[in-house]
């Protein structure tokens, strides 16, 4: 799980909340955490592998979703990783983990093991949210015609630079003046915990309304391809909502039971004795959101997999082929006989004699493409009679 406790925790003296979850039954807790995170990180690696009877996946040159998809998931899976080897040393090396609270020790491999597997979780799931955010920024442009690969450049810029920063600075004010001697209070560590949820309360309230003005743009499109809007549009557009909705909703199951517990360890740390006995159910409350937090944050993989995609099967096709180059189909103004089905949703069963009219529907349906990709099954597709599915 990604919580800024785990940096916490690696400070000889660490305040008593950190204390109390970190030390709440360890080798359940990090059992729970490999066993999520497995879960996680193998389905979500058998979500993106390509499928037997399964088309090439084809996107539009001008849009970068696909890929911002593809690093979301990869942030996961890394992240995961960096959980999964965490919590097996934590379980496997009971001796050298209790070296971290040390004061005055000579080894420095337990601390370095502590401060850097915890940077490396934040910073992959840090990544990630920057990335969410990305994409619904990215989503917003595409269909404002005002986004394409070019900009993909700038999102690594904003997402790889705004994760270190942030991460960095955390760390740096959490551990001064020293690793072994941080500064008693919890003043210190507010700067800490803001870097850490920063990028994703970011995410909570920007993406939300980036999403909506998104449907909004997707609807003004459909209805100015025609004039009309048609039940195909309706149910496009539907389409579209429900899949932004889909990732919201992963978000908050996977991310808000961070927020409740940082806000129960926030209070009790601000109490004289957290041990008291008016504060046992606050206590409670705080590690079952804990535990909930090893179970979910992992999780959050494999759950943002279906919202892209849906469900991709079990037939794995490992075997290697030469795959048509996206833009060279997008570059002629008519599909070849032997072209791919595309797999998006309204690029499908395009008649062999069918023309293009102008460039404007073209960047329309590229944008729709990008937005609705993943969301219907291939016999939908190939069953859309509406234009804006032909193509045209």
């Amino acid at each position: 799980m990604a919580s800024p406790r785990l940096e916490t925790y690696c400070c000889p003296n660490r305040d008593a909340a950190t204390q109390l979850v970190m030390n709440f039954q360890p080798e359940v807790f990090c059992g729970v955490c490999i066993g999520s995170a497995s879960i996680s990180l193998l389905l979500t690696i058998l979500q993106i592998l390509p499928k037997k009877g399964q088309s090439p996946r084809k996107m539009p040159k001008a849009s970068s979703s696909s890929t911002i998809l593809l690093l979301i998931s990869i942030c996961d899976i890394l992240g995961g990783l960096g959980i999964i080897f965490r919590s097996s040393v934590w379980l496997g090396f009971p001796g050298f983990i209790a070296n971290i609270s040390v004061v005055n020790r000579t080894d420095v491999w337990p601390s370095t093991f502590c401060v850097g597997s915890a940077m490396w979780i934040q910073l992959l799931y840090s990544a990630g949210f920057w990335w969410l955010f990305c994409y619904a920024v990215d989503s917003y442009l595409v269909v404002r015609r005002s986004a394409g690969l070019s900009t993909i450049v700038l999102y690594h810029m904003m997402t790889w630079g705004l994760a270190v920063m942030l991460c960095v600075e955390g760390i740096a004010l959490l551990y001064y003046p020293s690793l072994s001697s941080c500064e008693n209070g919890l003043e210190h560590a507010i700067p800490h915990y803001i870097t850490t949820y920063a990028p994703l309360l970011l995410v909570l309230v920007a993406n939300p309304i980036l999403f909506r003005r998104t449907v909004s743009a997707v609807a003004s499109l459909l209805k100015g391809r025609q004039g009309i809007y048609t039940e195909n549009e309706r149910r496009l557009g539907t389409e579209i909502q429900m899949r932004f909705f889909k990732i919201m909703l992963v978000f908050v199951i996977c991310w808000s039971s961070n927020i409740i517990n940082e806000t129960l360890l926030f209070y009790l740390e601000m109490q004289p004795d957290i041990n008291e006995m008016p504060l046992k159910n606050i206590r409670s409350a705080a590690l079952i959101t804990w535990i909930i937090m090893g179970v979910l944050n992992p999780m959050q993989g494999f759950l943002f997999t279906l919202a892209f995609y849906g469900w991709t099967g079990w037939r794995v096709d490992l075997k290697w082929r030469k795959r048509e180059i996206p833009w060279e189909s997008l570059s002629s103004s008519t599909v070849g006989e032997n072209a791919y089905p595309s797999p998006v949703n309204y690029q499908s069963n395009i008649h062999d004699s069918k023309k293009i009219s102008t460039a404007d529907s073209q960047q329309t349906d590229e944008a729709i493409s990008m937005l609705s990709e993943g969301n219907t099954s291939s016999d939908e597709r190939l069953t859309r009679s509406s234009p804006i599915y032909q193509g045209w």
